[in-house]
């Protein structure tokens, strides 16, 4: 058992520090993974000496209690990061998760927005209240950048390139990507350092581009609320998010003719078959110009 419980620690210092992890992946790896640790105590099974039929079994436990495929998949994925590191670490000698198979999931495509309906709910914000340059300044960079919502709350004012045209973006792992902004967005960023010189910058804080009321970086819960506010504002009925931004500066992209690397590159996608997922909507939009545009979907008389 002691034994057990150093592979554990240094399992989570392997996620710290191979894998860079925030603190909050590597508690859902953990979690994920202490439904293993029951299944093989009930099991009497030694975690190191588990088999493919014994993880099949344990697939098969989760499955009839109803726990969703897509929990499910994530679930084993965790499980196969624990043994690959038992490998890497001279633990075991094969893998025994190496033939495990995830469950099918539908593919869910993300809500998109129209060019529209972004400018609609940028037209809603009030530019007459303190904050109101600033929201708009931040929706602009979120949708003409494509950043996730931590790397947004995390932008720093040194790592805008005015001149040069890009900002630097700290991504998942602490990755740093830098990322094309568009002249819309540095004209909206200057607009708000007017009105970000009136802040009173609390220490630690110096270097944030977009700061609160309280002179501290905006929460993420913040950004959330600043969109579903607008949102609303715009009459708009979508599930509107921070991601829903990023997922319609891909969309927008590849419907304009942008290669997929380079949205890879720009979202900060680790592997191609995560910005993938743009294609199938990139094919429903090619479908729906076809049917509107070329002659033969035209009924002939």
């Amino acid at each position: 058992m002691a034994q057990g419980k150093d592979i554990l620690t240094k399992y989570n210092t392997y996620l710290q520090l191979e894998k860079s992890l925030s603190s909050n992946s590597i508690d859902a790896y953990q979690r994920d993974l202490e439904k293993l640790l029951r299944f093989v105590s009930t099991e009497k099974i030694e975690i190191k000496d588990i088999s493919y039929n014994d993880l099949q079994q344990f697939v098969a436990q989760l499955r009839d209690v109803g726990i969703h495929p897509r929990s499910q998949a994530r679930i084993i994925s965790g499980i196969k990061s624990f043994y690959k590191f038992l490998l890497l670490d001279g633990y075991i000698e094969a893998d025994p998760t190496e033939l495990l198979e995830s469950p099918k999931i539908g593919l869910k495509l993300p809500e998109v927005l129209s060019e529209n309906e972004i400018n609609s709910i940028l037209d809603t914000i009030d530019l007459s209240l303190p904050e109101g340059q600033r929201n708009r300044a931040m929706l602009e960079v979120l949708y003409s950048c494509g950043l996730r919502v931590s790397e947004l709350t995390g932008l720093r004012y040194p790592d805008v390139y005015f001149e040069e045209g890009f900002i630097k973006v700290e991504g998942k792992g602490s990755k740093q990507r830098l990322v094309p902004i568009s002249e819309a967005a540095l004209h909206e960023i200057k607009l708000y350092l007017l009105d970000r010189c009136h802040v009173k910058v609390k220490k630690g804080h110096e270097d944030i581009l977009f700061l609160s009321r309280r002179g501290t970086a905006l929460s993420r819960i913040m950004v959330f609320h600043i969109i579903k506010q607008q949102t609303e504002m715009a009459g708009i009925k979508k599930n509107v998010s921070p991601h829903t931004f990023r997922h319609s500066f891909a969309t927008h992209l590849l419907e304009g003719g942008a290669n997929l690397r380079a949205i890879q590159d720009m979202m900060g996608h680790e592997k191609i078959t995560t910005t993938e997922i743009y294609t199938h909507i990139d094919r429903e939009f090619l479908r729906r110009e076809i049917l509107l545009y070329h002659p033969r979907s035209k009924p002939r008389n």
